[in-house]
Parts: C-alpha cells; structure tokens; sequence
C-alpha cells in the first residue's frame, strides 16, 4: 500500500498562500508610515468649513474652503512642513466659529485662494480673524476642532 502524505502538501500550500497574505493584514493593522502634513481633525458633532492662511517667505495668502464632516481629518498642507506657523478659521455655519486675532481675507465661494491679507472689503473679501498654530518646527502636525 502507498500512502500519500496530504496534511504536509496542505502545510506547503498554507505556508506559500498565508506569508503574502500575513504580510497584507500587517500592513492593513498598523498601517502604513503617514506621510507627513498639517492635519485639522473636526472632533465636534458638526460638519465644519476650514480656512488656511500663511506666509510663503514673499505673500501672505489665504485659501479655503475645506469641508470636514465630524470626526474627519484632512491634510490640508500636504507634505513636510517647512513653515512653523500657520493660521485657521473654521465655521459650522451656524452660530459656532474658531476664531483668533491675526486678520486674513476669506470668500464666500466655494473655493478660493486670495494673495495678500490687507484691504479685504476693498478688494470684495470678507475679513475674519484666523487662529494660530504653532507647529514648533514638527515636519507633521494635527490641530484638533472641538467643542
């Protein structure tokens, strides 16, 4: 009589079909090296519209809009990040804001990017103070939106 030995052909196959597949639930749970970015996290109950605004070395500029649903992140710097500051502004569109005290020009359109920060109403642009944050040289950053 011969035998065939089918529980060390069923190890071979495990071995070779589980290592590719081992090696790709890994990946999926501890995930892949983030790339680096400023982050806004929305950690309130409500979708929030962003706005950014910094110094490029020559230009202020302001730009916008994202929107982010609540307990969304989004890179809206992507890459490392060169400058240490930046400024936000953020609303619900309700009665709820994110404010501070440095002043850039925003749009009402859907989006925008405006150079420079002085003569807003002038050049048919809404003034809001924006937020800072400090970065303190991080090549990646999250700021958080909460209530």
């Amino acid at each position: 009589m011969h035998f065939v030995d089918t529980g060390k052909a069923l190890r071979d196959t495990l071995k070779h079909t589980m290592r590719p597949l081992l090696a790709a639930l890994a990946i999926l749970a501890f995930g892949l090296p983030a790339q680096a970015a400023l982050n806004v996290c929305n950690r309130t109950a409500h979708p929030v519209k962003l706005a950014l605004a910094r110094f490029d070395g020559a230009v202020w500029t302001s730009a916008g809009w994202w929107s982010l649903a609540p307990k969304q992140c989004e890179a809206v710097v992507p890459g490392k990040l060169i400058a240490r500051y930046f400024y936000l502004y953020a609303t619900d569109g309700g009665a709820g804001g994110w404010v501070g005290s440095r002043n850039f020009c925003i749009a009402n359109d859907d989006k925008f990017t405006i150079p420079g920060r002085g003569d807003c109403a002038g050049r048919g642009y809404e003034r809001k103070g924006f937020f800072e944050v400090d970065t303190g040289q991080a090549a990646d950053y999250t700021q958080s939106i909460s209530d």
